[in-house]
């Protein structure tokens, strides 16, 4: 019998990747997400190949989130691995200038969200004493920036969060791992900067971030470790990115 993931944010982006990657693997997958028809469209496209299910819930809503959960069926519920990989940016600016919407949003998705989903498949786990958790990090979580002390801080908590439940939950047999990419190309910045798209564009050039597909990579060399090795953390910066702001990119 394949193993079960559940993946949140896989419509695009890292999740959407891991989500494929995962499928290569014979994981059955539960994907989670807001956008019905993305979602759909990858569910006729994996179920070719693996068994799928999809869940639509927001993350910060632990209502819909519990609700969610809890009515997969009984053969769904057997969740061997968990991708909290759902989360954002919102706004660059000094803190003093911040917007509390923003803040709002970033903490709670990337850090309430992470706990609410978590909430609700670590006790399948704990009861069955095995299973796997991934967070997904951010460079920004171990090297605060300027201008984005908040969103440095919610990844931050990720890691707190990640050690955490590594400390809790490994008596059951439950491996946690924290993967914290550098500059990947997603839709990040797109919605850091509220749609504007030429500013967007700008940080990823004059150089080769790194591909949602390299994180799902981490993703699947992590859940395919041994049994008697936990890979606890993966650090992935572009090959000229050394910290989370000071990217080497070539002139035009």
């Amino acid at each position: 019998m394949n193993k079960i993931a559940l993946i949140t944010g896989s419509s695009s982006g890292i999740g959407l990747a891991t989500a494929k990657a995962f499928a290569d693997n014979n994981i059955d997958l539960i994907l989670c997400g807001r956008n019905e028809n993305k979602l759909q469209e990858l569910q006729q496209e994996l179920s070719k190949k693996v068994r799928t299910t999809i869940l639509y819930f927001d993350v910060r809503d632990n209502q819909q989130v519990t609700s969610a959960i809890s009515s997969l069926p009984q053969n769904w519920k057997q969740i061997d691995i968990l991708v909290n990989n759902a989360g954002n940016a919102h706004g660059l600016s000094s803190i003093q200038d911040g917007d509390i919407s923003d803040w709002d949003l970033m903490i709670d998705s990337n850090v309430k969200g992470l706990l609410y989903v978590s909430k609700a498949v670590m006790p399948l786990m704990v009861e069955r004493k095995s299973g796997h958790i991934v967070n997904l990090s951010s460079v920004a979580g171990k090297y605060t920036y300027q201008n984005g002390a908040v969103y440095c801080a919610s990844k931050r908590a990720v890691e707190a969060i990640s050690e955490g439940m590594r400390l809790d939950l490994t008596q059951y047999g439950i491996r946690v791992t924290n993967i914290a990419p550098g500059a990947v190309q997603t839709n990040f910045s797109l919605v850091r900067f509220k749609g504007d798209e030429e500013r967007a564009n700008k940080v990823y050039e004059g150089f080769e971030p790194i591909q949602p597909q390299d994180v799902a990579d981490a993703i699947v060399y992590a859940i395919n470790a041994p049994k008697n090795v936990t890979v606890a953390d993966i650090v992935l910066y572009a090959s000229v990115q050394s910290a989370p702001t000071t990217i080497y990119r070539k002139s035009n």
